[in-house]
């Protein structure tokens, strides 16, 4: 059985161990970023099998012209060892019904070429409009 909740702040940094598997932040680096998106809404989300933290992912509620209200989902990762337990399942549907208690129409993601089938699987669908990028440096 896997139990979806958000992640207390003070428990934050257990989130660590599994963002590390997505993304190259040391610990400080990673708290640090999100003390500063909570300011905007941004909470960590974690799953959870037999107490343990098995997966996790950011959501932030976010509103623009082109998309009217919609929940973000970021960076959700679920343990390596334990991928295809249906923790991704249970995030993308705490995510679902978080939006919906939120009165959203719709959740949007960011993905890895190597997870578009599991969301895919999810019902998600490529949006038409691509992100376009450009590092600005001093």
């Amino acid at each position: 059985m896997i139990a979806v909740r958000r992640i207390e702040p003070s428990d934050w940094a257990l989130a660590f161990p599994l963002i590390a598997q997505l993304r190259q932040l040391d610990e400080q680096e990673f708290l640090r970023r999100v003390r500063r998106q909570s300011h905007s809404g941004y909470e960590l989300v974690g799953a959870y099998r037999d107490g343990a933290l098995i997966g996790v992912m950011g959501i932030r509620p976010v509103h623009t012209l082109a998309r009217g209200p919609h929940l973000h989902v970021d960076d959700l990762v679920v343990d390596q060892a334990v991928r295809g337990s249906g923790a991704g399942r249970a995030l993308m549907a705490y995510a679902e019904a978080d939006a919906l208690a939120r009165d959203m129409g719709a959740v949007f993601l960011d993905a890895r070429p190597d997870a578009i089938p599991f969301y895919e699987r999810e019902q998600y669908s490529l949006h038409p409009a691509p992100s376009m990028k450009k590092v600005i440096t001093r």
